[in-house]
């Protein structure tokens, strides 16, 4: 899509246009203006005056003589000729000396000069620019796109070269959501013949980065009716009004174009929940009343369609939710397994890949992965093959992509001592070996001890076979055990521990909290949720629901829980002992290993 707007005139254009006209008028109009009303006369002239004492104040300059009319306050100007009595003269003539007789001029035309003239030139630039900043402010008409009076919103009018459905993938239900909209405006009889008419509002909820704004850019493209973009944080200005001021324009302008698709983006910014609080004059609640009122109220919207996205759907106010409104919520969700294959195909099409890459296999190891963060994923992959001087990505620099969105860049200045290495060889392989030894675990993919720019020392990953959507209660057991794996190799080992483990066992406790809080697998607890779960698709941070000696009871059974993994993990490592020794000498030496090379020595 194209958007069509005029360019906007930075503030610092009309402070360059104020700094000229002063400095014009400084040094170019007051003098023109003071020169003006100077008198040139011949030096002859001046000696008649002086003989008839007719010379009132005077000033001997360098190159000139200025001088005054006993009679009047006309100044006149002479040459200045070699006169070595001229002085004396002048004072028997009974002329005065004077010191800057320019500045002499009469009172008025000093004040019109120095006052009047000054103040109504800042007063018309001042003027000019307060109706120039007030038009910003609201949005005013000289800064928008299609004459959209106080509104932001950008049109977008269609465009060959946009992005289409085609272009999104792994959102199969969404995009099928949106499809019925696009189609409804394309064919609007086949759906008014049986009696159903379109949702007013559709609402976007969905993790950063899984493809909210660009679905809607995708209808964008789609659709041939007109298109309005605006942010939500773009109605709440400083003045009280203007945001409500902002909707009602923006849904007068898109009435005037129905059928149009309005979209919000970042809804949560206007959309919160009202506090009840009695009195004051709130600027975001009035922006969200008017809101409310234009998208279901006593006029209808007829033609007009709103899309939104959020990331925070549960702080939305429940007026703004309820069917009338945002009728369909459409959940855009992190990718599955298939939806993370589709969407790597589609971003490679940007760049040159190896023919024999496998998006598979790269998919299964990106687990987890936003569609923004495969699609950074086959950039870094294009970028590693410009370094390496090809003019194409291989399987290698897609897995090498990989754990740079993961982990970082490796860290080539960081060298670890010799102590250190074995520590987090042996760390590595007692997370692995333990991993490999349990049931219903993820089969391990690579092992490195090659620090990297996040901090890690090193990493075992490991890759599920394919889609996971449920854990039963042995197979987080077996995780936390897992994760207790490398503190249990540096005990066996070495008799002391180190702080490498810091992530581990906060991962550790996160589990063995969440299985007794959220999850019901605690005996004494049963089904009850000691913990709530805010912000899901922002971090999912959790917050306590229960009293304070049921707190210290959970806390006991999460370290019972975590020891009793803790225990389990270093009685596995205790015995593979000898595989212990010879993986971690092996990832000692090599740095780096495969999950084929690892299982081939356990498998010995």
């Amino acid at each position: 899509m194209e958007e069509i707007k005029k360019p906007k005139k930075p503030l610092i254009y009309y402070y360059c246009i104020v700094l000229v006209l002063l400095l014009l008028f400084n040094f170019i109009f007051i003098p023109y203006v003071v020169r003006k009303q100077i008198k040139q006369v011949d030096y002859g002239t001046f000696m008649s005056m002086i003989e008839e004492e007719k010379v009132g104040r005077v000033e001997i300059q360098n190159n000139q003589i200025l001088f005054t009319d006993k009679d009047s306050s006309v100044i006149y100007k002479t040459g200045l000729v070699y006169d070595p009595t001229l002085t004396e003269r002048l004072y028997h003539s009974g002329a005065v000396f004077s010191g800057e007789i320019i500045e002499e001029t009469s009172p008025f035309l000093n004040i019109l000069l120095y006052w009047i003239l000054p103040i109504a030139i800042f007063v018309g630039v001042g003027q000019l620019m307060y109706k120039k900043l007030l038009q910003r402010a609201s949005g005013g008409g000289d800064f928008m796109s299609f004459g959209m009076g106080k509104s932001n919103a950008r049109v977008y009018v269609k465009s060959s070269d946009g992005i289409k459905f085609c272009d999104v993938a792994g959102e199969d239900e969404a995009k099928e959501n949106l499809t019925e909209i696009v189609d409804y405006l394309h064919n609007p009889e086949k759906y008014r013949e049986i009696g159903a008419s379109m949702p007013k509002g559709i609402l976007l909820v969905g993790p950063p980065g899984t493809g909210k704004t660009m679905l809607a850019k995708a209808v964008a493209g789609e659709a041939n009716v007109p298109f309005f973009s605006m942010s939500g944080s773009e109605f709440v200005e400083m003045f009280v009004g203007m945001g409500a001021s902002k909707v009602r324009d923006l849904f007068k302008q898109a009435k005037e174009k129905a059928p149009c698709i309005v979209f919000i983006d970042e809804i949560d910014a206007i959309g919160k929940k009202r506090d009840g609080q009695l009195g004051g004059n709130d600027e975001r609640e009035q922006t969200l009343n008017q809101l409310l009122t234009e998208m279901d109220g006593f006029e209808e919207n007829t033609g007009v369609i709103i899309l939104a996205a959020t990331n925070r759907p549960e702080s939305l106010d429940p007026a703004l939710t309820r069917p009338g409104r945002f009728d369909r919520r459409v959940p855009v969700e992190l990718p599955d397994l298939k939806g993370r294959e589709e969407i790597l195909k589609v971003h490679a099409r940007k760049i040159k890949v190896a023919d024999n890459v496998d998006f598979s296999q790269t998919a299964r190891m990106a687990s987890g992965a936003s569609g923004a963060e495969l699609a950074n994923i086959i950039n870094e992959a294009a970028l590693r093959a410009v370094r390496d001087g090809r003019n194409f990505a291989t399987q290698a620099d897609l897995e090498e992509s990989i754990e740079v969105v993961i982990a970082g860049y490796q860290k080539k200045n960081a060298i670890l001592t010799d102590t250190e290495k074995r520590i987090v060889a042996y760390h590595e392989i007692g997370h692995a070996l333990v991993a490999a030894k349990q049931n219903n675990s993820a089969p391990v993919q690579k092992i490195t001890i090659v620090p990297r720019t996040s901090g890690a020392l090193g990493y075992t990953m490991q890759v599920e076979e394919g889609n996971h959507y449920l854990m039963s209660k042995e197979e987080i057991e077996n995780k936390i055990a897992t994760y207790t794996g490398g503190r249990a190799a540096e005990e066996i080992v070495f008799g002391s521990v180190t702080t490498g483990a810091s992530n581990d066992i906060e991962q550790a406790t996160k589990l063995a909290r969440a299985m007794i809080t959220r999850y019901g697998m605690s005996n004494d607890f049963d089904m009850v949720a000691m913990e709530v779960v805010n912000n899901q698709y922002l971090g999912g941070d959790t917050s306590l629901a229960c009293s304070a000696k049921t707190q210290a009871l959970v806390d006991e059974q999460v370290v019972a829980l975590v020891k009793k993994q803790h225990e389990k993990a270093t009685a596995i490592l205790m015995e593979n002992r000898e595989k212990l020794d010879e993986l971690s000498m092996f990832l000692y030496e090599k740095e780096t290993i495969t999950g084929e090379e690892f299982m081939d020595i356990l498998d010995k």
